[in-house]
């Protein structure tokens, strides 16, 4: 019987994606904090649970060759940094086998999710940092809490963030303690300076620096202001007003101290005014690959009303907006809202329509308009999305879903909704916008599936017909239209002819040649091909 305080060895058969090793002790699942699939270790039990134990490492025996030299002086006392033990590929694979465990047990989905993309730059790819404040009794405290805590771990310098931000929060602990600002204190809510808030913007190299208060003024404001305006990039510092007792960082109010209100950064060609309050991905070179992922899975021809729900600042939709016919935005925060519909000017954007508001109570009101969406993206918080929203663009009838999630266990429970309401699960992508952390994007694909509903029955006498015309196999545009609709694919008229070339069927003269005769005809990708194939083989052309 494994009791509290026992020491026991222990091989490491598996990881959890919060980077703790999975081993078994005489039927119990042991998790062991920081060891890594294929350790062999002296563990310390720290807790027994009915079906469960915690321990520490007491000793590493064995070292996996998952195993990495920790990049980080305190990632074992800071709770962001999970893998920091564990070589970067190995992270990879423990959330990419999350991600597909996801939407097998918790989803019931039988899909394989397509290879994980790892993050473009594993260091320094944050944009953004909210750090909270305290004291140690003696000196201001300026970094991260500490795991299952808010216990404050002072951070002199996060390999995470841009080096700027560790010259900011420096500037913070010096003013602090020069000036005697009181720091805020969450027991009894005293106090004044609750978090030191950073954003900076990529492709411009600005950078906003934000003081969240619990008070409507900062004693000794233009000392801050002149120190922080000697760090380069600096081109925005805001006051931030916070009086709630509660762990939200940001209150609704902002006041510009110094500099411009907004700063203005470059993702996937279009420029964006940020504000304090406005949802920006922390990874911009990351959030290229997922929205160009987002995009890819969309298959927009140029036609489509496209309906982006949680919008903030109109990120994705905007950078979708050139090839749909309409786009309309949904998001609950107003600033956010008027981001939007600068970012939208800012980058002679005029099909776009951006509206505040629940997103659960927006899509009904679209709904209730008459409006018929092609495509629908949804980017929720972490808890995903509610029952009566899935409910609604269900029954907008979009031909294609395309959902972006910071947490697979929640998209794969929202998956499962959408497929009770008909929606197949055809997709999946993780993408890891957050290296060394417990957290990993993931972007899917929904097809509507096509019921007898959508169908209209006629009634043809035999002597109506012209049976001399009649066809046994399908056009290219019904196959183009096919492939779109069950492989969210465009594929063209040329790539059509080229795999009916290679089945041996008849092609016509015109097909598959080039206008130049030194011009190189591209050749259909393996996946289009494949999913041509299935086409044919459903309109009958070729065997099943």
């Amino acid at each position: 019987m494994l009791r509290k305080n026992d020491e026991i060895y222990l091989t490491v058969k598996g990881c959890t994606v919060q980077g703790s090793g999975v081993c078994d002790h005489e039927g119990m699942t042991v998790f062991v904090r920081g060891a890594v699939t294929g350790d062999r270790v002296l563990a310390h039990i720290i807790k027994v649970k009915k079906t469960y134990a915690v321990g520490i490492i007491k000793k590493l025996i064995q070292r996996s060759p998952m195993r990495a030299k920790n990049f980080c002086p305190i990632a074992e006392k800071c709770g962001g940094c999970c893998f920091a033990h564990i070589k970067y590929n190995a992270e990879l694979e423990i959330k990419a086998q999350q991600v597909a465990d996801n939407f097998k047990r918790l989803g019931k989905l039988d899909i394989v999710p397509d290879p994980i993309i790892p993050s473009p730059s594993a260091e320094r790819y944050r944009n953004k940092a909210q750090y909270p404040v305290g004291s140690d009794g003696k000196f201001a405290s300026i970094g991260f809490y500490a795991p299952m805590t808010h216990r404050i771990i002072d951070c002199a310098d996060c390999l995470l963030q841009p080096k700027e931000f560790a010259e900011i929060t420096d500037i913070f602990r010096d003013w602090i303690r020069e000036k005697k600002i009181p720091v805020y204190s969450e027991a009894d809510g005293t106090g004044l300076l609750r978090h030191v808030y950073i954003r900076k913007a990529a492709a411009t190299e600005q950078i906003m620096v934000c003081a969240v208060a619990n008070g409507e003024k900062l004693p000794e404001a233009d000392d801050l202001i002149e120190r922080l305006k000697a760090v380069n990039g600096v081109a925005s510092i805001i006051l931030n007003i916070n009086r709630e007792k509660t762990n939200v960082v940001l209150g609704k109010e902002c006041r510009t101290l110094w500099g411009s209100d907004f700063i203005t950064d470059e993702l996937c060609g279009l420029k964006f005014n940020l504000s304090a309050l406005s949802f920006y991905q922390v990874n911009h070179d990351g959030a290229e690959v997922l929205y160009g992922k987002a995009k890819e899975y969309a298959s927009l021809t140029g036609g489509e009303t496209l309906v982006d729900l949680y919008c903030g600042t109109g990120t994705i939709g905007l950078t979708m907006a050139k090839n749909v016919k309409k786009l309309i935005g949904v998001e609950i925060v107003p600033q956010a809202v008027e981001n939007a519909k600068e970012n939208a000017k800012l980058n002679g954007i005029d099909n776009a329509e951006f509206i505040c508001s629940d997103a659960s109570q927006a899509a009904q009101t679209l709904f209730e308009r008459g409006e018929k969406p092609d495509v629908v993206i949804l980017d929720p918080p972490r808890k995903g999305c509610d029952e009566a929203l899935i409910n609604t663009v269900a029954k907008m009838k979009p031909d294609r879903v395309v959902y972006v999630s910071c947490d697979s266990a929640t998209l794969a429970r929202d998956c499962r909704r959408f497929a009770d309401l008909g929606y197949e699960t055809l997709r999946a992508t993780p993408v890891d916008m957050f290296p060394h952390t417990a957290h990993v994007e993931t972007v899917v694909l929904l097809v509507r599936k096509i019921s007898t509903k959508d169908y209209v029955t006629v009634e043809v006498r035999p002597e109506e017909l012209e049976l001399g015309s009649l066809k046994t196999h399908g056009t290219y545009e019904e196959i183009k239209s096919y492939v779109l609709h069950k492989h969210g694919l465009k594929i063209s008229t040329l790539n059509i002819s080229q795999v009916k070339r290679k089945c041996g069927l008849d092609v016509g003269e015109s097909y598959n040649k080039p206008k130049k005769q030194d011009s190189k005809v591209p050749n259909c990708t393996p996946e289009k091909e494949k999913a041509i194939i299935d086409a044919l083989k459903h309109f009958g052309m070729i065997k099943a």
